[in-house]
């Protein structure tokens, strides 16, 4: 990769099945303030005053609560060319999908947790 900073991870993707209570836990107790899209499923938790953003996700059916449901969101500029390089190294990867504004893509660490690549940090708006 030329050019570019190094992915930090600033996200974690939070699978909920009961969202308003999770934002409500995260606002009375911890200060985060709840930012929504129009048609986006996810809603973004900002901490008061920095720090990790919280991107609450509807959970599946199959998903149980309380089993490491996160993910881990690394912020990179081109979702595309990360992607290939990650390819290029022998990693097995998801397409890359659209989004509102953004892009992302998923993967495995080698212990089975999920973790994503996402430009939804660069994506204006």
């Amino acid at each position: 990769m030329t050019n570019h900073a190094a992915p930090s991870c600033n996200r974690i993707v939070l699978y909920s099945k009961k969202p308003e209570d999770t934002v409500r836990f995260y606002a009375d107790l911890f200060g985060y303030r709840a930012i929504t899209k129009d048609g986006d499923r996810i809603i973004e938790l900002q901490p008061p005053n920095g720090g990790l953003i919280l991107l609450l996700h509807p959970a599946s059916k199959g998903q149980k609560a309380g089993q490491s449901l996160i993910k881990l969101v690394f912020d990179v500029k081109d979702v595309g060319l990360f992607q290939q390089k990650l390819i290029a190294q022998g990693h097995a990867i998801g397409p890359v999908h659209e989004a509102d504004g953004y892009q992302f893509a998923n993967f495995r660490d080698p212990s089975g947790n999920p973790v994503s690549i996402s430009s939804r940090a660069f994506a204006s708006g």
